[in-house]
């Protein structure tokens, strides 16, 4: 059996971590640097890092910030925002990451999702899939939560596995940074549907979150921020209570 992955997130805006409540009010929350090691230390399984205002701004992400992070992790490091093409995937790859999340751009340009697993392997592409709850289904959202689609999420989805993506990052936008749970229907109906690893993000507040996630959810990772950026939870912590509850997870030694 695969084991889960516990995966802080670096949300990132003018070279610092911020985080917020549902995409707005953000607050400092340190140095990408030293939180990358911090987490590192603490034996998170992966790190993500969204420069979350760069597509909004019409920019090209922080590679400088990109680099001196990639420098400090022995984990793998998934980076987004502002990636439109293959080149800025390459850049991203050269610069560190493990990885690469695109989101507005694999709206925008499905064919940028198929080149980059044909290009760079499918195991690099992580499409990022931010949503609300829209009656009884849920609406993608672009341009770091700005902007509707109309694009239900769970065709889009199904879509993005057929275009040759390897990996999903779904948040819930409604639940982002509330610490009320993650939404488990919205994580489970996604899992059910995909044959690709799904990393639940959006509402960690509690450890019996992340067991919910897990076992309920059908999730393959999941993802907070604030919890450990502030320190209310711990990696540690967080792996040990799961490890409690037999659920699958890499303890370090």
């Amino acid at each position: 059996m695969l084991t889960k992955r516990i995966i802080p997130c670096l949300d990132v805006d003018k070279g610092r971590v911020v985080k917020g409540v549902n995409f707005v009010n953000l607050r400092d929350a340190g140095d990408p640097v030293l939180l990358a090691q911090f987490y590192d230390m603490q034996g998170a399984d992966e790190l993500v890092f969204l420069d979350i205002t760069a597509t909004s701004d019409n920019r090209q992400i922080m590679t400088d910030v990109v680099k001196k992070v990639s420098s400090s992790l022995f984990i793998p490091f998934t980076v987004g925002g502002g990636i439109r093409s293959i080149a800025d995937m390459k850049l991203m790859l050269l610069s560190g990451a493990d990885k690469v999340a695109i989101n507005t751009s694999a709206i925008n340009n499905p064919q940028l999702i198929t080149d980059g697993a044909n290009i760079l392997g499918s195991q690099c592409i992580v499409v990022a899939i931010d949503v609300k709850r829209k009656n009884n289904t849920w609406e993608v959202y672009i341009n770091g939560g700005r902007k509707r689609t109309g694009i239900d999420a769970a065709e889009w989805a199904k879509k993005v596995v057929s275009f040759g993506a390897g990996e999903i990052l779904l948040t819930s936008m409604d639940r982002d940074g509330t610490k009320d749970g993650y939404d488990v229907e919205l994580t489970k109906t996604i899992s059910q549907i995909v044959s690709i690893p799904v990393i639940a993000s959006g509402g960690a507040g509690t450890l019996d979150d992340f067991k919910n996630i897990f076992e309920n959810g059908n999730a393959d990772g999941a993802l907070a921020a604030s919890l450990f950026h502030f320190g209310e939870l711990s990696i540690n912590q967080v792996k040990k209570y799961l490890q409690d509850k037999k659920i699958p997870i890499r303890i370090s030694n």
